[in-house]
């Protein structure tokens, strides 16, 4: 049996259309529509989900064969016991196709009950496209396609600013509202769509920026014939995510009050400033997961939940977080302790394979503005380098050398770095000269944005750890250390 709302045996309620979605994939249906979906049921929030394929290319019509519908599974740990629990999400109401369908696609601005804008339409979406016009059926870009239908709205209720929305995007950039705002104020001027637009663009609309975080590996590929009999239905859309989820809303109150999502019970906070919690992910779990990679994967292991079970390299991640990274954030330090036990529970996931090397891509530029940050403020409270962080750096710097014992490392990073690595290395005939390798990757300032030789004590202790490594040894060295 295939799943759609004539084959379910269920009271499904016809919502009407409060969010405007750009975006059918993985994340947001297993994120945004979740906790939509909950808030329909718990709260009565009637709230129903209209979707929009932002490319030509994409999932509208698999959505629309299913009536909006899917499942939901959600698997991981919960206070260290394995769960998974499934849910049938029905908010999403159906989808549209801009480039097949425009003229039901502006006719959503018009709709008298939509209230929200929700988007993830990859971190390139939220770009300007000098080519856009007012007049394309549709635009190329996302805020083109955002303009275009706000102007729409604008016009159809002749500026009423009750009818403004609030905009969230969930886009992994920097300030994505602020970015996405700047873009649709651009195009408002070069389509010159007058200033009372841009007012009450201004004084009507909320541009909420936002932090999201939960791990989401998909479409269950290879376990589909158990789920469908497990179901009793057939889904194409399963998604499976872990039960972690957070996102921070940097909006007013007059906001939280029109999307109590907390009320509901879901990890949602609100915040006149995301840039802390922002820090905070950065550093812990992001900053982990860079450091996780070149030492573990050295020291024999290929995967991250493999890595946390090990009892020496998950004991060198909990002495790094707990006594490194807490210690150089200026925050909350028991909500830190807090946050960074949930992120190990979440890299101990046993239904999620996540291999190391699938997460080394780019791990110069990752370890620039993830581990780096950390390292230098250790510096400045403590008057030393940490331990175990510049262990990590010189670990990296192995790992660069492409070799896991006699086996190549498929390295993973951009020509200027992968260049600049195999000269030094090749370049290196013993131990003795470490020193003149760890100073000339320190010194590169197009790596770094600055001159790392001039931090005290850093050169040192990245060359004290790299000989180390080198001469007794991935395993040996951090025994040895811990």
């Amino acid at each position: 049996m295939k799943l759609n709302r004539k084959n379910i045996d269920r009271n499904l309620p016809e919502l009407p259309i409060r969010v405007l979605q750009f975006g059918e994939g993985n994340f947001l249906r297993a994120f945004v529509d979740w906790m939509i979906d909950k808030m329909n049921k718990t709260l009565d929030f009637n709230a129903g989900i209209k979707v929009v394929q932002p490319i030509d290319r994409g999932m509208v019509d698999m959505l629309n064969d299913q009536d909006g519908l899917y499942t939901l599974y959600m698997r991981g740990l919960q206070n260290g016991e394995a769960k998974s629990e499934h849910h049938l999400i029905d908010a999403i109401q159906g989808g549209v196709n801009p480039y097949t369908q425009h003229e039901e696609y502006m006719a959503l601005a018009r709709e008298e009950s939509l209230r929200f804008v929700v988007s993830n339409t990859t971190e390139a979406g939220i770009a300007f496209d000098p080519n856009d016009k007012l007049e394309d059926t549709p635009q190329n870009s996302y805020p083109g396609k955002l303009t275009a239908l706000l102007y729409d709205r604008f016009c159809h209720f002749d500026g009423d600013s009750d009818k403004g929305l609030i905009i969230i995007p969930c886009e992994l950039i920097d300030e994505n509202a602020v970015r996405l705002k700047e873009i649709v104020l651009k195009y408002a001027a070069i389509w010159s769509l007058g200033e009372a637009f841009v007012a009450w663009l201004e004084s009507s609309n909320y541009f909420c920026s936002t932090l999201v975080d939960r791990i989401v590996p998909g479409y269950p590929r290879d376990r589909m014939s158990e789920i469908t009999e497990e179901l009793g239905y057939e889904d194409n859309l399963v998604v499976e995510g872990e039960f972690f989820h957070l996102w921070v809303i940097q909006a007013p109150e007059a906001v939280q009050k029109e999307f109590p999502a907390p009320d509901a019970g879901l990890n949602v906070i609100y915040t006149d400033d995301i840039r802390p919690y922002k820090k905070r992910k950065v550093r812990i779990l992001n900053g982990v997961h860079t450091v996780l990679v070149p030492v573990a994967y050295l020291y024999g292991l290929d995967a991250v939940r493999q890595s946390m079970e090990d009892e020496v390299c998950g004991r060198f991640i909990q002495k790094t977080i707990d006594e490194e990274i807490i210690p150089a954030l200026d925050m909350d330090k028991e909500a830190l302790t807090v946050y960074s036990k949930d992120v190990l529970e979440r890299f101990s996931n046993p239904y999620i394979h996540h291999l190391l090397l699938s997460i080394s891509l780019n791990s110069f530029s990752k370890f620039e503005t993830r581990v780096l940050p950390t390292i230098l403020s250790f510096i400045d409270e403590k008057g030393k380098a940490p331990e175990r962080l510049t262990f990590a750096f010189a670990a990296m710097l192995y790992f660069y050398r492409g070799k896991r014992n006699m086996e190549d490392i498929p390295l993973n990073d951009s020509h200027e770095v992968l260049d600049f690595m195999s000269k030094e290395w090749s370049s290196v005939e013993s131990s003795l000269e470490f020193s003149g390798l760890v100073n000339n990757v320190l010194s590169q300032d197009s790596f770094w944005n600055e001159d790392l030789t001039k931090v005290p004590g850093l050169s040192d202790a990245v060359t004290h750890s790299l000989q180390l490594i080198h001469d007794q040894g991935m395993k040996t060295a951090i025994e040895n250390m811990l």
